[in-house]
Protein backbone atom coordinates (compact mmCIF):
# COMPACT_ATOMS: atom_id res chain seq x y z
CA UNK A 1 0.00 0.00 0.00
CA UNK A 2 1.37 3.01 -1.09
CA UNK A 3 2.10 6.03 1.86
CA UNK A 4 0.08 8.75 1.97
CA UNK A 5 1.91 11.99 0.80
CA UNK A 6 2.86 14.11 3.61
CA UNK A 7 1.22 17.76 2.86
CA UNK A 8 2.69 21.30 4.18
CA UNK A 9 1.20 20.97 7.75
CA UNK A 10 2.57 24.77 7.66
CA UNK A 11 0.27 26.37 5.40
CA UNK A 12 -3.16 24.05 6.80
CA UNK A 13 -2.81 24.79 10.70
CA UNK A 14 -4.64 28.14 10.11
CA UNK A 15 -5.67 28.33 6.94
CA UNK A 16 -8.04 25.16 7.42
CA UNK A 17 -10.23 23.13 9.89
CA UNK A 18 -9.17 20.19 11.28
CA UNK A 19 -10.93 17.27 12.45
CA UNK A 20 -9.38 14.06 13.90
CA UNK A 21 -11.56 11.17 13.65
CA UNK A 22 -10.07 7.83 15.74
CA UNK A 23 -12.48 4.94 14.86
CA UNK A 24 -11.65 3.11 18.15
CA UNK A 25 -10.85 -0.81 17.53
CA UNK A 26 -10.95 -1.17 13.82
CA UNK A 27 -8.92 -3.55 12.24
CA UNK A 28 -7.37 -2.87 9.32
CA UNK A 29 -8.03 -5.81 7.58
CA UNK A 30 -11.71 -5.49 8.71
CA UNK A 31 -11.28 -1.72 7.04
CA UNK A 32 -9.54 -2.67 3.75
CA UNK A 33 -11.75 -5.24 2.90
CA UNK A 34 -14.98 -3.37 3.22
CA UNK A 35 -13.49 -0.45 1.35
CA UNK A 36 -12.22 -3.36 -1.46
CA UNK A 37 -16.03 -4.51 -1.19
CA UNK A 38 -17.73 -1.39 -2.07
CA UNK A 39 -19.19 -1.42 1.40
CA UNK A 40 -17.93 2.03 2.44
CA UNK A 41 -19.36 4.45 0.30
CA UNK A 42 -18.99 7.50 2.33
CA UNK A 43 -15.32 7.27 3.27
CA UNK A 44 -14.45 5.93 0.03
CA UNK A 45 -15.08 9.04 -1.83
CA UNK A 46 -11.75 10.33 -0.07
CA UNK A 47 -9.53 6.98 0.69
CA UNK A 48 -7.13 6.96 -2.51
CA UNK A 49 -7.68 4.27 -4.65
CA UNK A 50 -5.90 1.91 -3.25
CA UNK A 51 -7.89 1.94 -0.05
CA UNK A 52 -6.49 2.73 3.60
CA UNK A 53 -3.07 2.56 4.35
CA UNK A 54 -1.67 -0.08 6.77
CA UNK A 55 0.18 1.86 9.66
CA UNK A 56 1.57 0.89 12.80
CA UNK A 57 -0.35 1.76 16.05
CA UNK A 58 1.66 3.83 18.61
CA UNK A 59 0.02 1.75 21.45
CA UNK A 60 -2.31 -1.66 22.19
CA UNK A 61 -5.04 0.38 23.65
CA UNK A 62 -6.89 3.57 23.67
CA UNK A 63 -5.43 5.35 26.34
CA UNK A 64 -1.62 5.22 25.47
CA UNK A 65 -2.54 5.00 22.17
CA UNK A 66 -3.92 9.08 22.13
CA UNK A 67 -1.47 10.28 24.52
CA UNK A 68 0.94 9.68 21.43
CA UNK A 69 -1.30 11.05 19.00
CA UNK A 70 -1.81 14.02 20.70
CA UNK A 71 2.23 14.77 20.95
CA UNK A 72 1.75 14.23 17.43
CA UNK A 73 2.92 10.72 16.87
CA UNK A 74 0.18 9.25 14.74
CA UNK A 75 0.13 5.97 13.56
CA UNK A 76 3.43 5.10 11.66
CA UNK A 77 3.58 4.16 7.92
CA UNK A 78 4.19 0.23 7.96
CA UNK A 79 7.11 -0.15 5.77
CA UNK A 80 11.07 0.29 7.16
CA UNK A 81 12.41 3.72 7.53
CA UNK A 82 11.75 7.31 9.03
CA UNK A 83 8.67 8.57 8.17
CA UNK A 84 8.09 12.31 8.70
CA UNK A 85 5.27 13.52 10.77
CA UNK A 86 2.17 15.85 10.22
CA UNK A 87 2.55 17.32 13.88
CA UNK A 88 5.50 17.09 16.34
CA UNK A 89 5.57 18.15 19.90
CA UNK A 90 8.94 19.96 19.53
CA UNK A 91 12.25 18.08 21.28
CA UNK A 92 16.29 18.12 19.97
CA UNK A 93 17.18 15.66 17.84
CA UNK A 94 13.77 14.45 16.62
CA UNK A 95 14.42 12.22 12.95
CA UNK A 96 10.87 12.25 12.28
CA UNK A 97 10.41 16.17 11.85
CA UNK A 98 10.56 17.35 8.35
CA UNK A 99 10.40 21.35 6.99
CA UNK A 100 6.44 20.04 6.36
CA UNK A 101 5.69 19.17 9.91
CA UNK A 102 4.28 21.64 12.13
CA UNK A 103 6.15 21.25 15.07
CA UNK A 104 5.02 23.30 18.42
CA UNK A 105 6.24 23.93 21.74
CA UNK A 106 2.86 22.80 23.79
CA UNK A 107 3.20 19.27 25.08
CA UNK A 108 0.12 18.08 22.69
CA UNK A 109 -1.74 19.28 19.69
CA UNK A 110 -4.97 20.54 21.32
CA UNK A 111 -2.93 22.55 23.61
CA UNK A 112 -0.73 23.84 20.23
CA UNK A 113 -3.88 24.53 18.62
CA UNK A 114 -6.17 26.70 20.79
CA UNK A 115 -2.49 28.81 21.09
CA UNK A 116 -2.98 29.41 17.62
CA UNK A 117 -6.78 30.67 17.61
CA UNK A 118 -8.15 27.38 16.87
CA UNK A 119 -11.23 26.10 19.21
CA UNK A 120 -10.40 22.82 20.91
CA UNK A 121 -13.60 20.50 20.33
CA UNK A 122 -13.42 17.09 22.00
CA UNK A 123 -16.56 14.73 21.45
CA UNK A 124 -15.57 11.56 23.42
CA UNK A 125 -16.79 7.75 23.05
CA UNK A 126 -15.00 5.18 24.73
CA UNK A 127 -14.46 5.06 28.80
CA UNK A 128 -11.02 6.84 28.46
CA UNK A 129 -13.11 10.21 27.08
CA UNK A 130 -16.51 9.65 29.67
CA UNK A 131 -15.17 12.32 32.16
CA UNK A 132 -16.76 10.27 35.08
CA UNK A 133 -13.12 9.48 36.75
CA UNK A 134 -9.83 11.03 37.43
CA UNK A 135 -8.66 8.65 34.54
CA UNK A 136 -11.14 9.35 31.90
CA UNK A 137 -10.50 13.38 32.45
CA UNK A 138 -7.04 13.17 31.73
CA UNK A 139 -7.69 13.07 27.58
CA UNK A 140 -10.54 15.48 27.17
CA UNK A 141 -8.71 17.95 29.94
CA UNK A 142 -6.45 18.69 26.67
CA UNK A 143 -8.95 20.54 25.12
CA UNK A 144 -11.09 23.83 25.77
CA UNK A 145 -14.62 21.64 25.06
CA UNK A 146 -15.48 18.52 25.96
CA UNK A 147 -18.69 16.37 25.61
CA UNK A 148 -19.36 12.89 26.41
CA UNK A 149 -22.74 10.83 27.18
CA UNK A 150 -23.68 7.32 28.07
CA UNK A 151 -25.43 7.56 24.33
CA UNK A 152 -22.02 8.30 22.42
CA UNK A 153 -20.18 5.34 24.45
CA UNK A 154 -19.86 1.96 23.57
CA UNK A 155 -23.10 0.55 24.62
CA UNK A 156 -25.06 2.78 22.17
CA UNK A 157 -26.76 1.18 19.69
CA UNK A 158 -26.99 4.83 18.03
CA UNK A 159 -23.44 5.99 19.10
CA UNK A 160 -21.84 7.70 16.19
CA UNK A 161 -25.38 9.48 14.81
CA UNK A 162 -25.70 10.91 17.92
CA UNK A 163 -21.97 12.17 18.25
CA UNK A 164 -21.93 13.64 14.48
CA UNK A 165 -25.36 15.85 15.31
CA UNK A 166 -23.40 17.39 18.32
CA UNK A 167 -20.26 17.97 15.97
CA UNK A 168 -23.12 19.58 13.55
CA UNK A 169 -24.54 21.46 16.28
CA UNK A 170 -21.11 22.82 17.73
CA UNK A 171 -19.68 23.72 14.40
CA UNK A 172 -22.74 25.78 13.63
CA UNK A 173 -22.46 27.66 16.73
CA UNK A 174 -18.78 28.46 16.41
CA UNK A 175 -17.10 31.15 14.00
CA UNK A 176 -13.92 30.13 14.97
CA UNK A 177 -11.27 27.93 13.06
CA UNK A 178 -11.99 24.55 14.66
CA UNK A 179 -9.88 21.26 15.46
CA UNK A 180 -12.48 19.19 16.70
CA UNK A 181 -11.51 15.36 17.51
CA UNK A 182 -14.27 12.52 17.86
CA UNK A 183 -13.57 9.23 19.36
CA UNK A 184 -15.95 7.07 17.78
CA UNK A 185 -16.97 4.24 19.87
CA UNK A 186 -19.45 2.03 17.85
CA UNK A 187 -16.39 -0.70 16.80
CA UNK A 188 -15.29 -1.45 20.40
CA UNK A 189 -17.54 -4.38 22.08
CA UNK A 190 -20.10 -4.89 22.63
CA UNK A 191 -20.69 -4.65 18.77
CA UNK A 192 -22.88 -7.24 18.27
CA UNK A 193 -25.98 -5.20 18.30
CA UNK A 194 -24.92 -3.76 14.39
CA UNK A 195 -25.38 -7.53 13.23
CA UNK A 196 -28.88 -8.86 13.60
CA UNK A 197 -28.99 -12.24 15.13
CA UNK A 198 -25.50 -11.86 16.34
CA UNK A 199 -24.84 -13.30 20.42
CA UNK A 200 -21.07 -12.69 20.50
CA UNK A 201 -18.92 -10.39 18.94
CA UNK A 202 -16.83 -11.51 16.39
CA UNK A 203 -15.44 -10.52 12.89
CA UNK A 204 -18.90 -9.57 10.80
CA UNK A 205 -20.31 -7.89 13.63
CA UNK A 206 -16.93 -5.50 13.74
CA UNK A 207 -16.94 -5.25 10.16
CA UNK A 208 -21.50 -4.48 10.63
CA UNK A 209 -20.67 -1.81 12.88
CA UNK A 210 -17.98 0.11 10.49
CA UNK A 211 -21.04 0.23 8.16
CA UNK A 212 -22.58 1.89 10.41
CA UNK A 213 -20.39 4.60 11.19
CA UNK A 214 -19.67 4.95 7.34
CA UNK A 215 -23.28 5.97 6.71
CA UNK A 216 -23.17 7.63 9.96
CA UNK A 217 -20.51 10.29 9.21
CA UNK A 218 -22.17 11.47 5.99
CA UNK A 219 -23.45 14.59 7.79
CA UNK A 220 -20.72 15.07 9.13
CA UNK A 221 -18.29 15.69 5.80
CA UNK A 222 -20.90 17.51 4.43
CA UNK A 223 -21.30 20.42 7.34
CA UNK A 224 -17.29 20.22 7.00
CA UNK A 225 -17.89 21.24 3.51
CA UNK A 226 -20.29 23.36 4.06
CA UNK A 227 -18.42 25.44 6.56
CA UNK A 228 -14.83 25.82 5.91
CA UNK A 229 -11.64 24.04 3.78
CA UNK A 230 -11.03 20.98 6.32
CA UNK A 231 -7.92 18.92 6.82
CA UNK A 232 -9.24 15.56 8.07
CA UNK A 233 -7.60 12.60 9.60
CA UNK A 234 -9.26 9.16 10.24
CA UNK A 235 -7.35 6.23 11.67
CA UNK A 236 -7.99 3.63 13.87
CA UNK A 237 -5.98 4.31 17.57
CA UNK A 238 -5.72 -0.05 17.45
CA UNK A 239 -7.26 -3.49 16.23
CA UNK A 240 -9.06 -5.78 18.42
CA UNK A 241 -8.46 -9.52 18.28
CA UNK A 242 -10.89 -12.18 17.70
CA UNK A 243 -9.68 -15.56 18.67
CA UNK A 244 -6.63 -15.18 16.64
CA UNK A 245 -4.04 -17.08 17.98
CA UNK A 246 -5.58 -18.20 20.93
CA UNK A 247 -6.38 -13.90 21.97
CA UNK A 248 -8.74 -11.75 21.83
CA UNK A 249 -9.34 -7.96 22.67
CA UNK A 250 -6.83 -6.16 22.64
CA UNK A 251 -3.55 -4.70 24.99
CA UNK A 252 -1.43 -7.27 23.56
CA UNK A 253 1.08 -7.66 21.01
CA UNK A 254 -0.56 -9.66 18.03
CA UNK A 255 -0.92 -8.30 14.54
CA UNK A 256 -4.52 -8.23 14.37
CA UNK A 257 -3.88 -5.00 17.43
CA UNK A 258 -0.99 -3.37 16.12
CA UNK A 259 -2.37 -3.08 12.38
CA UNK A 260 -4.52 0.10 11.67
CA UNK A 261 -6.18 1.54 8.72
CA UNK A 262 -4.94 5.37 8.17
CA UNK A 263 -5.85 8.08 5.80
CA UNK A 264 -5.88 12.32 5.64
CA UNK A 265 -7.38 13.73 3.22
CA UNK A 266 -9.02 17.40 2.23
CA UNK A 267 -12.53 18.11 2.38
CA UNK A 268 -12.52 21.47 0.02
CA UNK A 269 -15.32 23.84 1.11
CA UNK A 270 -18.52 23.59 -1.20
CA UNK A 271 -17.58 27.55 -1.22
CA UNK A 272 -14.68 27.32 -3.37
CA UNK A 273 -14.56 26.22 -7.15
CA UNK A 274 -11.62 23.74 -6.89
CA UNK A 275 -11.71 20.56 -6.13
CA UNK A 276 -9.92 20.12 -2.74
CA UNK A 277 -6.22 20.08 -3.34
CA UNK A 278 -3.55 21.05 -0.85
CA UNK A 279 -3.21 25.05 -0.52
Amino acid sequence: MPEVPIPDMHAIVGSHDIVFITLDTLRHDVAQALFAAGELPVLARFLPATGWERRHSPATFTYAAHQAFFAGFLPTPSAPGRHPRLFASAFARSETTSPHTYTFEQASLPEALAARGYRTICIGGVGFFNQQTALGSVLPALFQESHWSAGMGVAGRHSTEKQVALAMQLLAENAQRTFLFINVAALHTPNRAYLPGCRADNLDSHAAALRYVDGALAPLFAACAARAPTFAIVCSDHGSAYGEDGYRGHRVAHDSVWNVPYAHFFIPSSHQHSQGAAP
